[in-house]
């Protein structure tokens, strides 16, 4: 029991921010799924583990280390070899360029928090900030 009743509206604010960004994470995180599963699953497969020699896996990625390039490979697609996990894969992934900002958020949510051990948002303004690097 609160023994002094004036940090109660302190209480129910960090409370109820604490609630609101986990609504939001978990908004970003589904609309990330549904994303990911529209855009990404046919070659990296729902389980994140890739398809054999073609397509890299996700999951378990060494390629996760870098948000940045992976945020671009989102938007951008890839051209040429790329190493994960020390094996060597040459299959063009399509840029996404219909994605909006958010989109790419949300994925990236997904993808982190499912196969990159993060629990947290990738924001829209993280995304901008890389998008627009020159």
């Amino acid at each position: 029991m609160i023994k002094n009743l004036k940090y109660l509206p302190l209480l129910f604010l960090l409370t109820s921010c604490q609630s609101a960004e986990k609504v939001k994470l978990e908004q970003y995180y589904i609309g990330g799924k549904e994303i990911f599963e529209t855009n990404c699953a046919n070659c990296h497969q729902k389980d994140g583990k890739g398809l054999q020699n073609l397509y890299p896996p996700i999951a378990g990625s060494d390629y996760l280390k870098d948000k940045s390039a992976v945020i671009l490979a989102i938007k951008n697609g890839l051209v040429g070899e790329i190493k994960v996990n020390g094996k060597t894969y040459n299959q063009p992934m399509p840029a996404n360029s219909h994605l909006q900002n958010l989109d790419i958020a949300e994925v990236v949510t997904y993808i982190y928090n499912e196969w990159g051990n993060e629990q947290k948002i990738t924001t829209v303004e993280e995304v901008e900030k890389v998008l627009n690097k020159k």
